[in-house]
């Protein structure tokens, strides 16, 4: 018959209980490192995807003739200096304005004001997130918070800013279909509201991915291709050149920078609509 001894039951309940809950944190860990992996709501911004998807040569364009260079913002860069972008020859600016229907950027109005008071013409794009709330709503959310536009000279069309999903799944959860479908209720609303086709963000892998690369927009909307390379490569189905290409993440005085294809005649054509 064993021998019971004063205080061995509660110490093995002690042993036991910490071995339970040493097991617990090494079981939660993977978790909780992924659970951090995930940016905060509203951190999202253009071209959040492209080095990790599709790689960065750190090589930027070479040989292109008549082509404007310009910038994107969001709050990441907080209060920009934009002097001095204007006087290192940045003629055009966008800035985030939205981000589903939950977000707007708290330094949107002085990079949205700041770039146009020293000359450039500016404009503003929304993130979209197609898990959230349907295109026309996030339009209508977008436009309702800095996204409008107006015939002044200065003022670009808004750019709905779709690629990978920072968040979660690429594409958001949908099918190629419904992408497509989520994609022309956002222009339509936003045409209905401002007169303008919205400026269409994104990279040919994910829209290859995601739309079925679906020519459907080419004929209608700009195209803003993200690539980190010295040429644009594919572009998407529908569009034969690229209106504005996003060539690097790394660029002087603030992160993205991009060439607008053609002299800047063209922006001002842009903005005039």
């Amino acid at each position: 018959m064993p021998v019971h001894r004063p205080g061995s039951t509660q110490r093995r309940g002690v042993v036991a209980g910490a071995l339970f809950a040493a097991l617990s944190l090494l079981f939660a860990l993977p978790g909780t490192a992924q659970a951090a992996d995930v940016p905060a709501r509203g951190t999202a911004h253009l071209g959040m995807g492209v080095a990790a998807h599709d790689g960065d040569t750190g090589q930027g364009p070479v040989g292109r003739a008549a082509q404007t260079e310009g910038v994107d913002v969001s709050s990441h860069q907080g209060n920009v200096a934009w002097s001095t972008l204007w006087n290192s020859g940045v003629k055009w600016a966008y800035a985030k304005a939205t981000e589903g229907t939950y977000y707007t950027n708290p330094y949107f109005a002085q990079q949205y004001n700041g770039s146009y008071n020293v000359g450039m013409i500016r404009g503003a794009y929304h993130f979209a997130t197609p898990d959230t709330t349907n295109g026309a709503t996030q339009a209508n959310y977008f436009v309702d918070h800095g996204g409008g536009w107006s015939k002044d000279g200065r003022t670009l069309p808004g750019v709905l800013d779709i690629e990978w999903n920072p968040y979660g799944a690429a594409c958001y959860g949908k099918t190629a279909a419904g992408m497509v479908t989520w994609i022309r209720d956002f222009v339509n609303q936003y045409k209905a509201r401002t007169g303008r086709d919205a400026v269409i963000y994104t990279a040919t892998s994910w829209w290859t991915q995601c739309t079925g690369n679906s020519a459907a927009f080419g004929a209608t909307n700009p195209l803003w291709i993200a690539r980190y390379a010295s040429t644009v490569g594919t572009l998407p189905a529908g569009w034969g050149f690229q209106t504005i290409w996003q060539y690097t993440s790394s660029g002087p005085t603030v992160g993205d920078h991009n060439k607008f294809n053609g002299a800047l005649d063209r922006v001002q054509a842009l903005a005039n609509g």
